[in-house]
Protein backbone atom coordinates (compact mmCIF):
# COMPACT_ATOMS: atom_id res chain seq x y z
CA UNK A 1 0.00 0.00 0.00
CA UNK A 2 1.25 3.46 -0.88
CA UNK A 3 1.54 5.26 2.45
CA UNK A 4 2.41 8.69 1.04
CA UNK A 5 -0.28 11.34 1.46
CA UNK A 6 -0.36 14.82 -0.06
CA UNK A 7 -2.39 17.59 1.56
CA UNK A 8 -2.10 21.38 1.23
CA UNK A 9 0.51 20.80 -1.47
CA UNK A 10 2.74 19.08 1.11
CA UNK A 11 3.89 15.46 0.75
CA UNK A 12 3.80 13.31 3.91
CA UNK A 13 5.73 10.06 3.53
CA UNK A 14 3.06 8.33 5.63
CA UNK A 15 -0.08 9.44 7.50
CA UNK A 16 1.25 8.89 11.05
CA UNK A 17 2.24 11.90 13.15
CA UNK A 18 3.04 12.35 16.82
CA UNK A 19 0.42 14.44 18.61
CA UNK A 20 1.14 17.72 20.38
CA UNK A 21 2.62 17.26 23.82
CA UNK A 22 4.08 13.81 23.19
CA UNK A 23 7.49 14.65 21.72
CA UNK A 24 8.18 18.19 22.89
CA UNK A 25 9.89 19.91 19.98
CA UNK A 26 11.48 16.76 18.56
CA UNK A 27 14.91 16.72 20.12
CA UNK A 28 13.55 15.36 23.42
CA UNK A 29 12.74 12.04 21.70
CA UNK A 30 15.29 12.03 18.91
CA UNK A 31 17.58 9.53 20.69
CA UNK A 32 14.84 6.89 21.00
CA UNK A 33 12.47 7.62 18.09
CA UNK A 34 13.32 7.86 14.41
CA UNK A 35 11.32 10.98 13.68
CA UNK A 36 12.31 10.81 10.03
CA UNK A 37 10.43 7.49 9.72
CA UNK A 38 7.15 9.23 10.56
CA UNK A 39 4.87 11.51 8.61
CA UNK A 40 5.84 14.17 11.13
CA UNK A 41 4.77 15.61 14.46
CA UNK A 42 3.02 18.49 16.17
CA UNK A 43 5.13 20.40 18.68
CA UNK A 44 4.25 21.02 22.29
CA UNK A 45 1.86 23.98 22.48
CA UNK A 46 3.68 27.31 22.54
CA UNK A 47 2.50 30.24 24.68
CA UNK A 48 3.78 33.80 24.68
CA UNK A 49 5.61 33.53 28.00
CA UNK A 50 7.39 30.49 29.45
CA UNK A 51 5.08 28.35 31.54
CA UNK A 52 6.12 26.01 34.33
CA UNK A 53 2.82 24.15 34.16
CA UNK A 54 0.60 22.71 36.86
CA UNK A 55 1.75 21.30 40.23
CA UNK A 56 2.89 17.67 40.38
CA UNK A 57 1.83 15.00 39.96
CA UNK A 58 0.85 15.88 36.38
CA UNK A 59 0.20 12.42 34.93
CA UNK A 60 -1.59 9.36 36.31
CA UNK A 61 -2.80 6.04 34.96
CA UNK A 62 -6.40 4.89 35.25
CA UNK A 63 -6.21 1.32 33.99
CA UNK A 64 -5.37 1.53 30.27
CA UNK A 65 -6.30 5.22 30.24
CA UNK A 66 -4.20 8.24 31.17
CA UNK A 67 -5.19 11.50 32.81
CA UNK A 68 -2.84 14.47 32.69
CA UNK A 69 -2.71 18.07 33.75
CA UNK A 70 0.59 19.30 32.42
CA UNK A 71 -0.74 22.84 32.11
CA UNK A 72 0.89 23.76 28.80
CA UNK A 73 4.41 23.82 30.25
CA UNK A 74 6.73 25.18 27.53
CA UNK A 75 9.73 27.50 27.10
CA UNK A 76 7.71 30.35 25.57
CA UNK A 77 7.81 32.13 22.22
CA UNK A 78 11.30 33.63 22.41
CA UNK A 79 13.11 30.38 23.25
CA UNK A 80 11.09 28.35 20.75
CA UNK A 81 12.21 30.78 18.07
CA UNK A 82 15.84 30.94 19.18
CA UNK A 83 16.44 27.32 20.30
CA UNK A 84 13.75 24.86 19.22
CA UNK A 85 13.07 25.79 15.60
CA UNK A 86 16.80 25.92 14.71
CA UNK A 87 17.13 22.29 15.87
CA UNK A 88 14.15 21.26 13.75
CA UNK A 89 15.60 23.05 10.71
CA UNK A 90 19.00 21.45 11.17
CA UNK A 91 17.95 17.89 11.95
CA UNK A 92 14.78 17.07 10.02
CA UNK A 93 14.26 16.65 6.30
CA UNK A 94 11.39 14.23 5.75
CA UNK A 95 9.25 14.67 8.87
CA UNK A 96 6.66 17.44 8.48
CA UNK A 97 6.16 19.67 11.51
CA UNK A 98 3.21 21.70 12.72
CA UNK A 99 3.71 24.20 15.56
CA UNK A 100 0.92 24.15 18.14
CA UNK A 101 -0.20 27.52 19.51
CA UNK A 102 -2.17 28.15 22.72
CA UNK A 103 -3.41 31.37 24.27
CA UNK A 104 -5.81 32.81 26.83
CA UNK A 105 -7.09 35.48 24.43
CA UNK A 106 -7.55 35.90 20.69
CA UNK A 107 -4.72 38.42 20.75
CA UNK A 108 -2.36 35.83 22.31
CA UNK A 109 -2.78 33.53 19.31
CA UNK A 110 -2.25 36.34 16.84
CA UNK A 111 0.89 37.61 18.58
CA UNK A 112 2.29 34.08 18.62
CA UNK A 113 1.56 33.61 14.96
CA UNK A 114 3.16 36.93 14.03
CA UNK A 115 6.22 35.96 16.06
CA UNK A 116 6.67 32.59 14.34
CA UNK A 117 5.29 32.89 10.83
CA UNK A 118 8.52 34.28 9.41
CA UNK A 119 10.56 31.33 10.69
CA UNK A 120 11.46 28.23 8.67
CA UNK A 121 11.48 24.52 9.48
CA UNK A 122 7.75 23.83 9.83
CA UNK A 123 4.82 23.73 7.45
CA UNK A 124 1.93 25.16 9.43
CA UNK A 125 0.17 25.83 12.71
CA UNK A 126 -2.17 23.78 14.83
CA UNK A 127 -4.37 26.17 16.80
CA UNK A 128 -4.98 24.50 20.17
CA UNK A 129 -8.50 25.76 20.77
CA UNK A 130 -9.57 22.99 23.08
CA UNK A 131 -7.04 22.33 25.84
CA UNK A 132 -9.01 21.51 29.02
CA UNK A 133 -5.98 21.98 31.28
CA UNK A 134 -5.74 25.77 31.07
CA UNK A 135 -8.15 26.49 33.89
CA UNK A 136 -10.06 29.70 34.43
CA UNK A 137 -11.67 30.04 31.03
CA UNK A 138 -13.97 28.22 28.68
CA UNK A 139 -12.03 26.57 25.83
CA UNK A 140 -12.30 28.49 22.56
CA UNK A 141 -13.50 25.29 20.89
CA UNK A 142 -16.70 25.45 22.97
CA UNK A 143 -17.36 29.05 21.89
CA UNK A 144 -17.76 28.99 18.07
CA UNK A 145 -17.64 32.79 17.82
CA UNK A 146 -14.34 32.97 19.68
CA UNK A 147 -12.90 30.00 17.76
CA UNK A 148 -13.84 31.66 14.48
CA UNK A 149 -12.17 34.92 15.56
CA UNK A 150 -8.92 33.10 16.32
CA UNK A 151 -8.93 31.30 12.97
CA UNK A 152 -9.92 34.41 10.98
CA UNK A 153 -7.19 36.45 12.64
CA UNK A 154 -4.63 33.75 11.98
CA UNK A 155 -5.77 33.44 8.38
CA UNK A 156 -5.24 37.16 7.84
CA UNK A 157 -1.67 36.84 9.10
CA UNK A 158 -0.39 33.64 7.52
CA UNK A 159 -0.57 31.70 4.27
CA UNK A 160 0.61 28.49 5.96
CA UNK A 161 -1.83 25.62 6.56
CA UNK A 162 -3.93 26.27 9.66
CA UNK A 163 -5.35 23.36 11.67
CA UNK A 164 -8.10 24.01 14.21
CA UNK A 165 -7.91 21.51 17.09
CA UNK A 166 -11.41 20.96 18.45
CA UNK A 167 -12.90 19.35 21.55
CA UNK A 168 -14.54 15.93 22.05
CA UNK A 169 -17.21 17.38 24.36
CA UNK A 170 -18.62 19.95 21.93
CA UNK A 171 -22.39 19.31 21.68
CA UNK A 172 -22.52 21.39 18.48
CA UNK A 173 -19.40 20.02 16.81
CA UNK A 174 -20.77 20.10 13.27
CA UNK A 175 -21.58 23.80 13.61
CA UNK A 176 -18.15 24.56 15.09
CA UNK A 177 -16.49 22.75 12.18
CA UNK A 178 -18.47 24.85 9.70
CA UNK A 179 -17.60 28.05 11.54
CA UNK A 180 -13.85 27.48 11.61
CA UNK A 181 -13.88 26.40 7.96
CA UNK A 182 -15.70 29.57 6.97
CA UNK A 183 -13.14 31.55 9.02
CA UNK A 184 -10.29 30.09 6.97
CA UNK A 185 -9.10 26.84 8.57
CA UNK A 186 -7.31 24.47 6.18
CA UNK A 187 -7.85 21.36 8.31
CA UNK A 188 -9.43 20.12 11.52
CA UNK A 189 -7.72 18.10 14.27
CA UNK A 190 -10.09 15.85 16.22
CA UNK A 191 -9.91 15.46 19.18
CA UNK A 192 -8.17 16.83 22.25
CA UNK A 193 -8.35 15.14 25.66
CA UNK A 194 -11.65 14.92 27.53
CA UNK A 195 -11.95 16.79 30.86
CA UNK A 196 -12.03 14.36 33.76
CA UNK A 197 -11.18 13.67 37.37
CA UNK A 198 -9.36 10.75 38.99
CA UNK A 199 -9.38 10.17 42.76
CA UNK A 200 -7.14 8.29 45.14
CA UNK A 201 -9.70 6.49 47.31
CA UNK A 202 -7.15 5.70 50.05
CA UNK A 203 -6.14 9.35 50.48
CA UNK A 204 -9.46 10.87 49.54
CA UNK A 205 -7.71 13.27 47.16
CA UNK A 206 -7.32 13.76 43.40
CA UNK A 207 -4.49 11.83 41.76
CA UNK A 208 -3.32 14.99 39.99
CA UNK A 209 -1.82 18.00 41.71
CA UNK A 210 -4.13 20.36 39.83
CA UNK A 211 -7.21 18.26 40.56
CA UNK A 212 -8.92 17.72 37.21
CA UNK A 213 -7.14 16.92 33.96
CA UNK A 214 -7.52 15.58 30.46
CA UNK A 215 -8.41 11.93 29.83
CA UNK A 216 -6.70 10.22 26.91
CA UNK A 217 -5.85 6.75 25.66
CA UNK A 218 -8.05 3.91 24.37
CA UNK A 219 -11.16 5.19 26.14
CA UNK A 220 -11.06 8.27 23.92
CA UNK A 221 -11.05 6.42 20.59
CA UNK A 222 -14.82 6.06 20.25
CA UNK A 223 -15.30 9.78 20.85
CA UNK A 224 -12.55 10.63 18.38
CA UNK A 225 -13.98 8.42 15.67
CA UNK A 226 -17.45 9.90 16.11
CA UNK A 227 -16.01 13.42 15.95
CA UNK A 228 -14.11 12.65 12.74
CA UNK A 229 -17.16 11.05 11.13
CA UNK A 230 -19.32 14.01 12.21
CA UNK A 231 -16.85 16.50 10.77
CA UNK A 232 -16.54 14.52 7.54
CA UNK A 233 -20.32 14.75 7.09
CA UNK A 234 -20.16 18.55 6.93
CA UNK A 235 -16.73 19.40 5.50
CA UNK A 236 -14.37 18.28 2.78
CA UNK A 237 -11.35 19.77 4.58
CA UNK A 238 -8.54 17.36 5.50
CA UNK A 239 -9.09 15.91 8.97
CA UNK A 240 -6.46 14.71 11.44
CA UNK A 241 -7.70 11.98 13.77
CA UNK A 242 -6.27 11.63 17.27
CA UNK A 243 -7.41 9.81 20.38
CA UNK A 244 -6.71 6.27 21.53
CA UNK A 245 -4.58 5.13 18.61
CA UNK A 246 -2.47 2.23 19.88
CA UNK A 247 -2.39 -0.17 16.90
CA UNK A 248 -2.46 0.04 13.13
CA UNK A 249 -6.09 -1.13 13.26
CA UNK A 250 -6.98 1.96 15.30
CA UNK A 251 -5.35 4.22 12.72
CA UNK A 252 -7.26 2.41 9.96
CA UNK A 253 -10.54 3.13 11.74
CA UNK A 254 -9.74 6.84 11.75
CA UNK A 255 -8.86 6.76 8.05
CA UNK A 256 -12.12 4.98 7.23
CA UNK A 257 -14.03 7.55 9.30
CA UNK A 258 -12.61 10.35 7.16
CA UNK A 259 -9.18 11.32 8.54
CA UNK A 260 -6.37 11.93 6.05
CA UNK A 261 -3.69 11.89 8.76
CA UNK A 262 -3.60 10.46 12.27
CA UNK A 263 -1.77 11.49 15.41
CA UNK A 264 -0.43 9.10 18.04
CA UNK A 265 -0.41 10.47 21.59
CA UNK A 266 -0.76 8.49 24.82
CA UNK A 267 0.57 5.26 23.27
CA UNK A 268 3.97 6.96 22.92
CA UNK A 269 4.30 7.29 26.70
CA UNK A 270 4.04 3.52 27.15
CA UNK A 271 6.08 2.75 24.02
CA UNK A 272 8.04 5.64 22.48
CA UNK A 273 8.28 3.69 19.21
CA UNK A 274 4.53 3.05 18.97
CA UNK A 275 4.13 5.39 16.00
CA UNK A 276 6.97 3.70 14.10
CA UNK A 277 5.36 0.32 14.75
CA UNK A 278 2.01 1.60 13.48
CA UNK A 279 3.63 2.80 10.25
CA UNK A 280 5.22 -0.61 9.70
CA UNK A 281 1.99 -2.46 10.48
CA UNK A 282 -0.06 -0.20 8.21
CA UNK A 283 2.25 -0.98 5.31
CA UNK A 284 2.06 -4.70 6.03
CA UNK A 285 -1.75 -4.57 6.30
CA UNK A 286 -1.98 -2.77 2.98
CA UNK A 287 0.10 -5.40 1.21
CA UNK A 288 -1.94 -8.20 2.73
CA UNK A 289 -5.26 -6.51 1.92
CA UNK A 290 -4.16 -5.39 -1.56
CA UNK A 291 -5.13 -1.77 -0.95
CA UNK A 292 -3.27 0.47 -3.38
CA UNK A 293 -3.14 3.72 -1.40
CA UNK A 294 -4.04 5.34 1.90
CA UNK A 295 -6.23 7.72 -0.08
CA UNK A 296 -8.42 4.77 -1.07
CA UNK A 297 -9.31 4.32 2.61
CA UNK A 298 -10.00 7.93 3.61
CA UNK A 299 -13.69 8.35 4.35
CA UNK A 300 -14.63 5.00 2.85
CA UNK A 301 -16.99 4.26 5.75
CA UNK A 302 -18.87 7.60 5.67
CA UNK A 303 -20.58 9.89 3.18
CA UNK A 304 -18.34 12.50 1.59
CA UNK A 305 -19.62 16.11 1.53
CA UNK A 306 -19.18 18.63 -1.22
CA UNK A 307 -16.47 21.27 -0.68
CA UNK A 308 -17.66 24.51 0.94
CA UNK A 309 -18.44 27.17 -1.65
CA UNK A 310 -18.88 30.88 -1.10
CA UNK A 311 -21.74 32.68 -2.84
CA UNK A 312 -20.74 36.00 -4.31
CA UNK A 313 -22.56 39.07 -2.99
CA UNK A 314 -25.66 39.79 -5.01
CA UNK A 315 -26.05 36.22 -6.32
Amino acid sequence: MKLAVERWGVAFQNPVLLAAGTCGFGEELSDVVDLEALGGFVTKSVTLEPRRGNPAPRVAEIGPTMINSVGLANPGLARVRSEKLPWIRAQLRRARVFVSLAGRTVEDYLELLEGLDGEEGFIGFELNLSCPNDRGRRPFALDPDAAARVVAGARARSERPLLAKLAPNDPELADTVRRVEEAGADGITLVNTLPGLALDAARGKPLLGAGQGGVSGPALRGLGLLAVATARSVTALPLLGVGGIVRAEDALEYLLAGASLVQVGTASFADPRAAERIVHDLERWGRRSRVASVDDLVGAAVARPEPLTTTAAGD
